[in-house]
């Protein structure tokens, strides 16, 4: 009997160890580069709309652009790393020509995916490429300093959702993409008009061979004094839809 009960422990332990070691081996076989290629020459198009804030934050509007990123060049970013700029150009509709509108840089460090935008630098992706993994994607970002505008991006939990899973994006059927979760959030009653409250949102989509191929970000904070209340300064939203890419 106690011979049959070691043989019994001693094959469980051997199906959970091969269980464990094929899962990490799917795991080890994703790159961040399948999610976030970068080369010379690539490009993405997307639907960008732009929610602003007018009147003194008490009306908003959504404007609307098509807006190309592109990768340029391989450089040497401020850390001595190998990174890559990218350009953004920007037109209201075809066939308008193209207006640039931004440079930014993207760091492959093979554990992680870096995009640096206006000097803050986000982590975008991380190994390993799991459902549930977490890591502090905005961990680089001064939310703590007293003049800090970028408070309300403090301690937010990156995590994947969706890996693997086909997406639809704008006309675009994918096979294989994984959703980053960055915050959904919400601070006080905004159904109270006599109280503060602030909202917060960030979602973005990948596509494996593409890249980004959605981005939902959004930030918002109510004052009630003066009455009726107003939204702050600094609240908008972007909206990034893919339309096209190479």
């Amino acid at each position: 009997m106690k011979k049959n009960y070691l043989f019994l422990t001693a094959a469980c332990l051997v199906l959970l160890l091969n269980a464990c070691k094929k899962e990490n081996d799917v795991f080890s076989t994703v790159t961040l580069d399948s999610y976030y290629p970068l080369q010379t020459g690539k490009y993405i198009t997307y639907q960008l709309d732009s929610l602003v804030y007018t009147n003194f934050g008490t009306q908003d509007t959504t404007i609307s652009y098509e807006a190309k990123y592109q990768v340029d060049s391989l450089i040497t970013d401020n850390l001595g790393r190998p990174a890559y700029r990218i350009f953004r150009f920007i037109r209201k509709s075809a066939p308008q020509p193209w207006v640039p509108s931004g440079t930014f840089m993207a760091v492959n460090s093979t554990s992680s995916v870096e995009f640096i935008e206006n000097n803050l630098r986000y982590i975008k992706l991380k190994l390993p490429v799991k459902d549930g993994y977490l890591w502090k994607g905005n961990v680089f970002i001064d939310t703590y300093s007293l003049n800090s505008t970028l408070k309300y991006l403090d301690d937010w939990d990156y995590v994947y959702a969706g890996v693997g899973q086909p997406a639809t994006i704008g006309s675009f059927s994918l096979d294989n993409t994984l959703t980053v979760q960055q915050r959904d959030e919400v601070i006080g009653d905004p159904s109270f008009p006599d109280s503060y409250s602030e909202k917060n949102f960030g979602e973005e989509k990948y596509a494996q061979g593409i890249g980004l191929v959605y981005r939902k970000f959004f930030h918002s904070e109510f004052q009630p004094d003066p009455a009726p209340g107003f939204i702050a300064d600094g609240s908008y939203g972007v909206t990034l839809t893919m339309i096209d890419h190479n």
